[in-house]
């Protein structure tokens, strides 16, 4: 890679004031330094896109000016012209012979690629992504099933002409292609309730970066609107597919079930294994292009496209039992990529009332009226999500027989396998654990646990296993296949 030849003393003055030397993409030369970072973009024409001229390239890195600084106040700090001033190029002097973009330094291990990913950075991430598409308005006339198309061709194109095997790309375009056909009602449906809006467009690891205590998103695709008008579930499947690959399944069904849990869109899964697929082919392409191996992404898209049997697990008992942290076990290994949605009564609660998780909730909010109306929507998003062919994992207390009965009789009627888990433990262990919890979910405090102790449940016919150990090997055995 070079950068063209008219633009070579607008690089080498950049190169002094920063003391670096360019990382370049096919795109763009970053000249990192110690107190500033600039971006210029190449004068180039790839076909997708054509920054040729000056003023095209000027108006593009507005855009990712415009796009980006919202996300990530002082990072992208101006866009700024590169003249003359006494005969000597100068930054900052017009008129422009070119432009850049100043932004600040980031060092190097706070990109989330090189980041170390715990949970609570996982819940984070998630809770940067449910916000940010939260913020964007719907463009409900966009054709999602005809740009899903247009996307496949063109990365079906590209990974031809980057070499890779062409029986294995024309059979993966085929299945791609096929699942987008299968859901193009609910892709419409998706269309029409507001989930298509101008997204983020390429939303990987290597686009998300602390600052300030906090993951953000930055380098947002500007240079064509028309890939980045996309729902939001497309946008998401990036980086679950990014996760998948390179932290584990485990850490993308995190940031899957946290996004859901701020968001509350149980709809979107019909059509994630196509997301997943394209932008895994996509991933293959560019790496292909790059002149480096693009095979085991090939294998990863295809992986998505085989059939994964959908099933419910319901997960009871007293609070203190473990059910969540269960859950969070189970699910990765359950169904298709990346693992089993997990709808947790708490977190359904939380998200009605319109905060985080972890925030506290008065006792109006614990009404039989209030859980009753979330128990509604818990049923609800168990139902969407199987007819979208995703596992569930139910994470409530499940004291009420009826509801039990119900949980079951909709699984049945789906005609999905279902195992029910009871976790029993001695009262004073709860007792224990439900004092000493902190920034969870759940508000219950030992007076609670001590009524919910003395429900009637009636009989409990789901497999009941001792919670005053680590419930999960035992609980893993009732998923051979899993």
């Amino acid at each position: 890679m070079t950068i063209p030849g008219p633009q070579q003393d607008s690089a080498a003055l950049l190169g002094r004031l920063t003391g670096a030397t360019p990382i370049e993409t096919h795109i763009s030369a970053v000249f990192v330094g110690a107190g500033a970072v600039f971006k210029l973009k190449k004068a180039v024409n790839l076909g997708f896109l054509d920054f040729t001229t000056l003023a095209a390239r000027e108006h593009f890195l507005r855009r990712e000016f415009t796009l980006n600084a919202p996300h990530a106040p002082g990072l992208y700090r101006a866009v700024l012209p590169i003249g003359r001033r006494d005969g000597a190029l100068t930054l900052g002097a017009l008129p422009a012979e070119e432009w850049v973009l100043d932004m600040a330094p980031v060092p190097p291990g706070d990109f989330l690629v090189a980041h170390p990913l715990d949970a609570p950075l996982l819940d984070a991430l998630g809770d940067t992504v449910a916000a940010l598409h939260a913020a964007l308005p719907p463009l409900p006339h966009v054709d999602q099933v005809a740009s899903l198309h247009r996307a496949l061709a063109g990365n079906t194109s590209a990974a031809l002409a980057a070499g890779l095997p062409a029986d294995r790309v024309a059979a993966l375009d085929a299945a791609i292609a096929a699942r987008i056909d299968a859901c193009a009602p609910v892709l419409r449906e998706r269309q029409k309730n507001g989930f298509v809006r101008r997204c983020h467009g390429d939303l990987h690891l290597g686009n998300l970066l602390m600052w300030h205590g906090r993951p953000v998103p930055f380098d947002a695709l500007e240079f064509d609107e028309a890939l980045a008008e996309i729902d939001t579930g497309y946008d998401l499947a990036f980086l679950l597919m990014d996760l998948d690959r390179s932290a584990g399944r485990a850490a993308a069904n995190r940031v899957l079930n946290r996004v859901v849990a701020r968001s509350g869109d149980a709809g979107m899964f019909s059509a994630l294994p196509a997301w997943m697929a394209l932008r895994a082919l996509i991933r293959a392409q560019c790496v292909a292009s790059a002149g480096q191996d693009g095979m085991a992404f090939l294998d990863q898209a295809s992986s998505y496209l085989i059939p994964a049997p959908a099933q419910v697990v319901a997960i009871g008992g007293l609070q203190g039992t473990g059910k969540s942290h269960l859950a969070r076990l189970l699910a990765p290994d359950l169904g298709a990529a990346p693992g089993a949605l997990i709808l947790r009564s708490d977190e359904i609660r939380k998200r009605r009332h319109g905060v985080a998780p972890e925030a506290p909730l008065p006792d109006a909010a614990y009404t039989p009226a209030a859980s009753a109306a979330v128990q509604a929507e818990m049923l609800s998003m168990l139902d969407t999500a199987l007819r979208g062919g995703q596992s569930v994992v139910l994470d409530a207390m499940f004291l009420d027989p009826a509801l039990r009965a119900t949980v079951e009789d909709i699984a049945l009627r789906a005609q999905k396998p279902f195992i029910g888990i009871w976790l029993d433990a001695p009262l004073d262990l709860l007792r224990a654990r439900v004092a000493g919890r902190r920034g969870d979910a759940s508000d219950a405090t030992v007076a609670v646990l001590e009524r919910s102790a003395a429900a009637d449940t009636g009989p409990i016919g789901w497999t009941r296993l001792d919670a005053a150990q680590n419930a999960y090997p035992k609980a893993r055995l009732l998923f051979p296949t899993a």
